[in-house]
């Protein structure tokens, strides 16, 4: 009998891919409660742009998870409250040279082979999706499967969509500012819930979704996964007409998302929202959990915004604010059962890409545990994989 102590799963963890967990697990019609030491989104998808990206991945298994998840966000947009801010916009990735539009061919036409629909754009026609853009570029890549959503609303909507689909409240409960402290396990190391500050949850599975903390919660339970913290920071303009209508990014980029460094990196990417201001970012680097601004890193997004949008020179940047983005060595997230912790599952590690890859990792967590029809091959994003590479 299940009680308000007790549920069919825990997931631990309320951002954007606990949500997507939840809400897909209570519409297979499992109870749900999901457990964070804070409020609703706010970890690193509180800090999120909210992007939906096919084109900044390579081909391979990220990608095959970006397209089915990317039909899965027009499902949600359909369901969902249109305050989540759904904008199926398009992207356009931008080269300065020819050697940079040469690379984006032959990036693109790889991706083309995946699925992915991606139109290159003469220099002279540029201004014609941007009318904004900086002159002088060798021309760049439409993809217009990229798209936008606000992240924490997201969140919070798609755990109350599982509320509603779960056929009521306790369809999914949310146990907020309660940590966890233990994965409590039965005589034969299978789980059997969960025990917080505010005491214990039992249920039969866990789902691991506590993303850049990912790595924190699975010692507790007695296994190692490898997540470590890749500090971001994003410039957020005063409210302004639509001055960037798509997300727009310089080729360098794609290069900075698949790198390992633990070096700053930073390249250009802009783009506008539906509320008005425009985001500027892209910065990665590994300095664990200091959130201490830098001067250097937005002097560099700053100069690489007005490199590509010169209009924006005499606009104010208000706030910034910075993330941290959940990063596994392989760049791949792990998704799927710990065959170590029987009743464990592991929804983490997706980077700067589980906004966009939430739908489809809920899809999956819940088909391991119906053991229905899974969208793809999950064996290149097994929890287990570290523990193999360094046995």
């Amino acid at each position: 009998m299940l009680t308000r102590k007790s549920s069919d799963l825990v997931v631990v963890g309320a951002g954007v891919v606990g949500a997507a967990c939840a809400y897909y697990a209570a519409r297979a019609g499992f109870t749900v409660t999901v457990v964070d030491r804070g409020p609703v989104a706010g970890g690193t998808t509180g800090a999120g742009e909210g992007n939906l990206l096919v084109s900044d991945k390579e081909p391979g298994p990220e990608l095959e998870l970006a397209l089915l998840s990317s039909a899965l966000w027009r499902e949600l947009a359909e369901l969902l409250p249109p305050d989540i801010e759904y904008e199926p916009k398009g992207g356009l990735v931008v080269a300065s040279n020819e050697d940079g539009m040469d690379a984006l061919r032959a990036f693109a036409a790889g991706q083309v082979k995946a699925g992915v629909d991606a139109r290159e754009v003469p220099a002279d026609l540029l201004p014609e999706l941007e009318p904004h853009i900086a002159p002088r570029l060798a021309g760049g890549f439409h993809y217009p499967q990229d798209a936008q959503v606000m992240p924490a609303l997201a969140a919070a909507h798609l755990l109350r969509a599982g509320q509603e689909r779960g056929g009521g409240r306790d369809a999914v409960r949310l146990r907020l500012g309660e940590e966890v402290e233990a994965i409590v396990t039965g005589a034969s190391g299978e789980v059997r819930g969960v025990r917080t500050t505010a005491g214990e949850i039992s249920a039969p599975y866990v789902v691991n979704a506590a993303g850049t903390w990912g790595g924190d919660l699975a010692r507790l339970a007695g296994v190692e996964l490898p997540v470590l913290p890749r500090r971001g920071l994003v410039l957020v303009t005063e409210p302004l007409p639509r001055v960037v209508r798509h997300k727009v990014y310089a080729a360098d980029y794609v290069a900075d998302v698949a790198s390992g460094s633990a070096a700053l990196q930073t390249s250009a990417v802009v783009e506008g929202t539906p509320a008005g201001p425009v985001l500027i970012g892209a910065s990665r680097e590994r300095v664990g959990f200091d959130r201490s601004l830098s001067a250097e890193v937005v002097r560099r997004l700053a100069a690489g915004a007005t490199a590509l949008f010169p209009v924006l020179a005499g606009v104010r940047a208000i706030r910034t604010y910075t993330g941290f983005r959940p990063y596994l060595p392989d760049h791949l997230p792990a998704i799927g059962p710990d065959p170590r912790v029987p009743g464990l599952l592991h929804a983490c590690g997706h980077e700067g890409a589980g906004i966009g890859l939430a739908p489809v990792t809920g899809q999956i967590v819940t088909r391991c545990l119906t053991g229905g029809e899974l969208p793809l091959d999950i064996e290149p994003f097994r929890p287990g994989r570290f523990a193999s590479a360094s046995s």
